[in-house]
């Protein structure tokens, strides 16, 4: 049975394995200045915020080395416009259909045939949002969930190198078990 991606004519870029590398301090200041940079695109349309999200933007947590940015929005109604802004700076639009995560609309910006940072932008509201905020600051702030989320991260990579779509759901567990259980 063929994958997804086995029948279309997709970028090397959107197939590529798992790989967690160990953490690189260096991934902070990649995310703020990504961050910066998208701002200024995006303020234009109404965007008020930017956040460096996921792995990268948690100090000595090990990643795939994809700066991963999140960005809130009143209306998807400048979709075509916003799209057009971010094609100049290097940024591939994945549709919804491709993407089939229907709270967001997603960018990958692509650097040498590599994934270097991923967009996701949200209405405002979107329970995702915080979601993502919440799990954030919590790893920020507890050392010890760093540890913990190293090793299933590992253990996931290992068992879904080929496949990023189940390495992300699998990562699911975790992530709502801490949301659950801690509170800012």
């Amino acid at each position: 049975m063929k994958n997804r991606h086995e029948s279309a004519n997709v970028p090397v870029w959107a197939i590529e394995a798992v790989e967690i590398q160990k953490n690189n301090p260096k991934w902070l200041d990649k995310g703020a200045k990504e961050r910066e940079t998208l701002y200024k695109l995006l303020s234009p349309f109404g965007i008020k915020e930017v956040e460096h999200i996921g792995s990268t933007s948690i100090p000595h947590l090990p990643a795939k080395p994809i700066i991963d940015l999140m960005a809130s929005i009143s209306s998807m109604n400048q979709l075509k416009k916003i799209r057009d802004v971010l094609t100049t700076d290097g940024w591939h639009y994945v549709s919804p259909e491709l993407d089939m995560q229907p709270w967001r609309r997603f960018f990958v910006k692509v650097k040498n045939d590599k994934r270097f940072a991923h967009l996701h932008l949200v209405k405002i509201g979107e329970k995702r949002w915080e979601e993502r905020l919440r799990f954030r600051n919590i790893l920020r702030a507890n050392p010890y969930l760093v540890d913990e989320y190293t090793v299933v991260k590992n253990e996931l990579a290992k068992k879904f190198r080929n496949d990023r779509e189940a390495y992300t759901e699998a990562k699911t567990d975790f992530i709502n078990r801490v949301l659950s259980i801690y509170h800012e």
